[in-house]
C-alpha cells in the first residue's frame, strides 16, 4: 500500500540536504576498506555523545549474552513480560543502539513494551555470521529469561532489517519457536552481485554502485545466494506476520517489495508500505519529519492486527 499524505516542507528540505551532502559522502566512504575502518572508528566515538531524550524515556545499558546493548523504555506503564528485540542498521560497519534511539524509544511506545537494542558485532573486524550469531543468541537468551516467544517482536532497519529476516529464517530452520511478529524498515535483503537500476538517480542518500561494492565485500568467501546471506531468496513458509516499510525512491525499495511478495506467496500475513518520496530508513528522522512520526502509528496498527498489542484507539496519539 501507499500511504496518503501531503509531502511536508521538512521532507522536501531534508531530501535536498541529503542530495548535496550525505549522498556524495556515501559515494566516497564506501569505496575502500580503509574508509570502512575509519567509519567504524568514528562510530565508536559517537557512542560517547550524549543525545538528549524525552523525560519519559529510560535507557539502561545491558551486558546481554555475548554482546552488549541497551534497554529502552518509552514510558513507565509497559508490559515488562514482553519485549521487542531491535537490530540497528548501518551497513554492518557503522552505527549502534545509541544512534537509533529516535526509533527504539518510539517503538517501545507503540509496542507497549521494553526494547532491547542489540549492539551486535559488525565489520570490518567481524563477519555476517558473527552478527547473526549474536542476534540468535540474544533471542534465545530472552527465551531463557522467561519471555514467551509469543511475547517477543523482532525489528530492524536497513542492515538490521537484513539481520531480522536472517534471524527468522535461521530460527525456523533450527526448529526454534518464532516471535509474534517482525518489522523491517528499508531492509537490505539482496547481497548477490546485482546492479541496482531502480531509483538509481532518485535515491537521495544511497549510491547504488556503493551498495553493490559493500555487498561484494561482506559476501567474500560466502555463497551470496544462501538465504541467510540474501534473505530475499529464502523460503518464508511458517514465518510470523511481517511488516515491511520502504521509501518509494530508495535503491533498496525493490528488495523489500520482493520479500513481501515472496512471503505472501508462502502464506505469511504481510503489510507492505511504500512511502512516497521518503528517504532510506526515514523513521529515524521522526524528531523532525511529520511523515516519520506517522509511520510509528502505522506500525502500531500492524502490531495490533498481528495480535502483538491492543487495538489502536482513534484518539490514541502517535509517538
Amino acid at each position: 500500500m501507499v500511504p496518503e499524505y501531503p509531502l511536508s516542507w521538512q521532507a522536501r528540505a531534508l531530501t535536498g540536504v541529503m542530495w548535496g551532502t550525505l549522498k556524495p559522502a556515501s559515494t566516497l566512504l564506501m569505496r575502500h576498506p580503509l574508509a570502512l575502518a575509519g567509519a567504524a572508528r568514528v562510530g565508536e566515538l559517537a557512542r560517547l555523545v550524549q543525545a538528549p531524550q524525552p523525560a519519559h524515556v529510560s535507557i539502561v545499558p545491558a551486558a546481554f549474552s555475548d554482546c552488549g546493548g541497551e534497554w529502552v523504555r518509552g514510558g513507565e506503564e509497559l508490559e515488562e513480560n514482553k519485549v521487542l528485540l531491535y537490530f540497528h542498521g548501518g551497513g554492518y560497519f557503522s552505527c549502534s543502539p545509541r544512534t537509533h534511539r529516535s526509533i527504539t524509544w518510539r517503538l517501545s511506545v507503540v509496542a507497549r513494551r521494553p526494547v532491547l537494542a542489540l549492539d551486535y558485532r559488525q565489520g570490518p573486524v567481524h563477519k555476517l555470521a558473527d552478527s547473526l550469531a549474536d542476534a540468535l543468541d540474544a533471542y534465545e537468551c530472552l527465551l531463557r529469561r522467561g519471555h514467551a516467544p509469543e511475547n517477543v517482536i523482532v525489528a530492524g532497519d536497513s542492515a538490521g532489517g537484513h539481520l531480522t529476516l536472517a534471524t527468522l529464517l535461521a530460527l525456523r530452520d533450527r526448529g526454534l519457536p518464532l516471535p509474534a511478529a517482525a518489522v523491517c524498515m528499508s531492509p537490505w535483503t539482496d547481497l548477490t552481485d546485482i546492479p541496482r537500476r531502480a531509483n538509481r538517480w532518485q535515491d537521495p542518500l544511497l549510491p547504488a554502485s556503493r551498495v553493490r561494492w559493500l555487498a561484494r565485500r561482506w559476501t567474500d568467501g560466502l555463497d551470496p545466494r544462501d538465504p541467510l546471506v540474501s534473505p530475499v531468496l529464502g523460503d518464508f513458509t511458517g514465518l510470523p506476520p511481517l511488516m515491511i516499510m520502504t521509501g518509494s525512491t530508495e535503491v533498496l525499495r525493490d528488495e523489500g517489495r520482493r520479500v513481501a511478495e515472496a512471503a505472501r506467496r508462502a502464506g505469511v500475513p504481510v503489510r507492505y508500505e511504500e512511502w512516497r518520496r521518503m528517504p532510506h530508513v526515514f523513521p529515524i528522522l521522526a524528531d523532525v519529519l511529520p511523515e516519520a512520526r506517522m509511520a510509528f502509528r502505522h506500525i502500531a496498527r500492524f502490531l495490533a492486527a498481528a495480535g502483538a498489542r491492543p487495538a489502536v484507539r482513534d484518539d490514541e496519539a502517535a509517538a
